[in-house]
């Protein structure tokens, strides 16, 4: 497990890219970086556009089979349902490429309140091993238009 404070700045998703590279080549799983890497700078890029402070927080957990991929950024939950919806259709049009990779993988995704000291979102990703090696080799992937998992 590992966790990196950002700065929310242009640089950071590239940052977060190279890191990872690294954490997951010390650690024999190289052939889950490409999805991972995709991964991460979705997460990273989205964290950077919606924080409200200087930085967020990214996490990389490897365990039973998956690499769960967490970011954590300021922004609150709106408590003003309309404003809440309108929120949750950006930060969703902004994980796009998130989603797809994630079921291309069989993994899952998702975003809701974070609840860590200080509250925000809390973004992730769930990529099971078996399923990132058939992404990278270009496996049939399941269909694109499935529901997607929020919260867990």
């Amino acid at each position: 497990a590992y966790s990196f404070t950002l700065p929310a700045s242009l640089a950071s998703p590239s940052f977060a890219r190279a890191a990872t590279r690294q954490v997951l080549g010390m650690h024999g799983l190289s052939d889950m970086l490409d999805p991972a890497l995709q991964a991460v700078g979705e997460l990273t890029a989205t964290a950077c556009r919606f924080t409200e402070s200087a930085n967020y927080c990214l996490s990389l957990r490897y365990r039973s089979g998956a690499l769960r991929l967490i970011a954590y950024d300021s922004h609150p939950r709106h408590t003003q349902p309309h404003l809440a919806t309108a929120c949750d259709i950006r930060r969703h049009a902004c994980l796009r490429l998130l989603a797809r990779v994630c079921r291309a993988c069989y993994g899952s995704w998702g975003f809701g309140d974070s609840h860590e000291p200080g509250g925000g979102t809390r973004m992730w990703a769930s990529l099971p091993r078996e399923g990132t090696t058939a992404y990278g080799a270009g496996a049939e992937s399941p269909s694109i238009g499935g529901p997607v998992t929020r919260g867990a």
